[in-house]
């Protein structure tokens, strides 16, 4: 019987990577940076840059198939690559995509999803020009609300965490706030802060750069940002380093709005929960997690793109590329997309969960 369950579990592995190993995935078109979103009808969007472009590609069936991609509109000078690049969340009515361009200001476009037109809206920032490092994310909730965090400049010149909020109905970001401020004088300069929402909590997180350490720290708001309260360490160990990283991690908020991190520190990736121990669950970087009721992270390990779910005991490798990105769908499975070779690719998952 022994015999028998080793076997079956090694066929199920094997099955499950040769599921994974054709590189030949299905191309949406040449681009960088791509970005997932998911809105409360199950229609699939993914938003990604050519030079001075962006694009957006729909998928109207849980992720088998995209759409030729939509010109959306262009920035001049824009930010892309290394985790800079256009934003995307999506809400019950409207979809938003921000851009940054290089001497730092924030665009952003809106989709009305009963007319299927994008828009050019105007800047998230309000005032000029205080986002020239171009990192940042946005994040929406089911009620058409959006929310925004960058690296902000404003004042000193010092990176600061900034954050502003949109009723898409309403059409009128929020006064920009600085919702964070080190104790050392800066942020980590180079390394993307992210947000997530659920009704009416928003968590930001973001690398700090304190007593000569890169970790990351959370802040979270339970009225919707109008209010954060402190910021936390995540983990228990410590990166004493002078550089940056590069390398800003991701958040998502599942069941009982339980937050859920993966980051990198020193070439490992690790999982990490708010006054937990962090947990080594692989090598590499650019890492990102996605799902409510079950979280499933990716991650770079060289040319290499890893997926674990969480509690599962080992990670499965889907290809080969950069910047992978995922979103689970209404069917319960996953849609994974990345860049190959400057082409933006995508690939579903055919079991319920890999």
């Amino acid at each position: 019987m022994r015999n028998f369950l080793f076997s079956f579990q090694a066929l199920f592995l094997v099955g499950l990577l040769f599921s994974f190993s054709d590189p030949d995935s299905n191309v949406i078109a040449t681009g960088k940076q791509p970005q997932l979103s998911i809105d409360i009808n199950g229609v699939v969007r993914t938003v990604f840059g050519r030079n001075d472009s962006i694009f957006c590609s729909t998928s109207k069936d849980d992720g088998t198939s995209f759409s030729k991609p939509v010109l959306v509109g262009m920035v001049s000078q824009m930010h892309l690559g290394m985790t800079r690049g256009p934003q995307l969340a999506s809400s019950k009515n409207y979809s938003i995509i921000t851009a940054m361009d290089k001497p730092g200001n924030i665009h952003y476009f809106q989709l009305d999803h009963s007319k299927g037109i994008w828009s050019k809206k105007g800047l998230v920032n309000d005032i000029p020009s205080p986002a020239p490092e171009g990192l940042m994310s946005i994040a929406a909730d089911k009620q058409n609300n959006f929310y925004a965090v960058w690296l902000d400049l404003r004042n000193d010149r010092k990176n600061k965490i900034g954050f502003s909020s949109l009723s898409a109905k309403e059409g009128k970001w929020e006064d920009n706030s600085i919702i964070y401020t080190s104790p050392d004088g800066t942020v980590c300069e180079c390394c993307k802060p992210n947000i997530a929402v659920a009704g009416s909590q928003v968590v930001i997180m973001f690398r700090n750069w304190f007593d000569k350490s890169r970790d990351l720290y959370f802040i979270q708001s339970a009225d919707r940002g109008k209010t954060f309260g402190l910021a936390q360490k995540l983990g228990n160990g410590t990166w004493k380093l002078k550089g940056c990283p590069m390398d800003g991690g991701a958040i998502t908020l599942g069941k009982n709005s339980a937050i859920h991190t993966v980051w990198q520190r020193e070439g490992k990736i690790f999982y990490a929960q708010p006054l937990k121990n962090e947990i080594q669950v692989g090598n590499g970087r650019a890492c990102y997690i996605t799902g409510n009721n079950h979280p499933v992270m990716t991650w770079q390990e060289g040319k290499k793109l890893n997926v674990q779910e969480l509690g599962s005991a080992s990670p499965v490798t889907i290809g080969e590329g950069s910047f992978l990105v995922a979103i689970r769908t209404t069917d319960n499975k996953i849609v994974y997309v990345w860049e190959k070779e400057d082409t933006i690719v995508f690939k579903k998952s055919q079991g319920s969960v890999l």
